[in-house]
């Protein structure tokens, strides 16, 4: 599941042009594959760390490809496990290359170079950001409006010892457009808790969201679903049917396709 399946740092999965209520909404998905190239092998670690959350978000990628499925809106997948590079984190920050995770150390990252630093920067973390950029753009076009990003994540059920009791929570910075509905919307049903700015805070700097939405003034929010619930076919594609219409919905809202500019609780100017 590793060094023998890596193709490439990002697959873009095209989506149905045709319906007018998907228009304008992106998807995107940091850490939903778990793939190495061979050169890494296995980063020195054993196949078995690949099944945990520490080399991807289990369950997210059949989630993400369902909701492309059901709403026709784009996505855009990144095709390399987080151990390698982490795509959510930005450039400067100390947990961009991991060389140590939850208990586990990574061999294959310490130490390391600036020539390898600089090497997985430019072969897979800029690709994969150059495809959201692009794809977002290509939105944007042919809606003829700003978009709505919806970044899809898991969570591990248990960290450091502790359960998280959220089946599903909502991370963001000060830009509430897409957050306040969807939260509304999720607890409407009476059978969730919803996480706000839980089970981590939605400011980071340099992140995918403050990259490709907050430093643009697009409308966004941060979906984390508890990994026991997305871990198989069933539940991933109930999970998608679920958020489908809600997406939609809010996505139908002109104040999501406005650009706005609020700033981030991130930055120290």
């Amino acid at each position: 599941m590793t060094a023998s399946t890596y193709t490439s740092p990002f697959e873009i999965i095209r989506g149905d042009s045709a319906p007018a209520e998907s228009m304008g909404l992106v998807l995107v998905a940091d850490h939903a594959k778990r793939d190495l190239p061979e050169r890494y092998d296995a980063l020195g670690l054993p196949e078995t760390e690949f099944e945990r959350h520490i080399a991807y978000d289990i369950g997210v990628e059949a989630v993400t490809r369902a909701l492309a499925r059901i709403t026709g809106a784009p996505a855009v997948l990144c095709g390399f496990s987080r151990l390698l590079i982490d795509p959510n984190r930005g450039i400067n920050d100390p947990t961009l290359i991991r060389q140590l995770y939850d208990g586990t150390i990574i061999p294959g990252n310490y130490p390391l170079s600036p020539e390898e630093r600089r090497d997985r920067l430019e072969r897979y973390y800029l690709p994969y950001h150059d495809a959201v950029a692009k794809t977002v753009e290509q939105a944007a076009d042919a809606f003829q409006a700003a978009p709505l990003i919806i970044s899809m994540h898991s969570f591990t059920p248990f960290m450091k010892g502790r359960r998280r009791p959220w089946e599903v929570g909502l991370l963001w910075d000060r830009d509430d457009r897409a957050t306040i509905p969807l939260m509304e919307a999720l607890k409407a049903g009476g059978d969730l808790t919803v996480g706000d700015n839980e089970p981590y805070d939605g400011a980071y700097p340099g992140d995918t969201m403050h990259r490709h939405a907050t430093e643009r003034g697009f409308a966004h929010a941060l979906i984390e679903i508890r990994q026991d619930l997305i871990g198989d076919e069933a539940g991933a594609n109930a999970w998608a049917e679920r958020l489908a219409p809600l997406l939609l919905e809010i996505n139908a809202r002109p104040e999501m396709h406005e650009v706005k500019h609020f700033g981030s609780r991130s930055d120290h100017s």
